[in-house]
């Protein structure tokens, strides 16, 4: 009943922009950590950044700089905001998030369906 619905994937070039989106819903007590992860054909899964609850947040190196995590705790949303996109950050975009579903029960992480980017002239 928990659900991470991910929205913002897409073509751009090299240099180019794009924005990642994921938002949860369903029967959610709390969220801790949420994060996007990536996987590039024939590469494991990696991350890619995440974010506390109280935002602090922690980046791979390789896109540092140019990624920018953020969320809202509210909405139950976590964005990725990708400048400066490079061919290598071509994958499978997973967001994440950490949480329970009852004040009892233990925490688990749970996925998104991914969502394609694509970096390329």
């Amino acid at each position: 009943q928990v659900q991470l619905v991910e929205s913002g994937g897409g073509l751009v070039q090299p240099g180019g922009s794009l924005r990642l989106s994921c938002a949860a819903s369903g029967s959610i007590f709390s969220i801790y950590d949420m994060g996007w992860y990536r996987q590039a054909p024939g590469k494991e899964r990696e991350l890619v950044a995440d974010i506390t609850r109280g935002g602090s947040t922690n980046y791979a190196d390789s896109v540092k700089g140019r990624f920018t995590i953020s969320r809202d705790n509210g909405k139950n949303t976590v964005s990725l905001q990708m400048n400066s996109l490079k061919p290598e950050d071509t994958a499978v975009y997973y967001c994440n998030a950490d949480l329970k579903r009852t004040a009892w029960g233990r925490s688990a992480w749970y996925w998104g369906q991914g969502t394609q980017v694509t970096v390329s002239s």
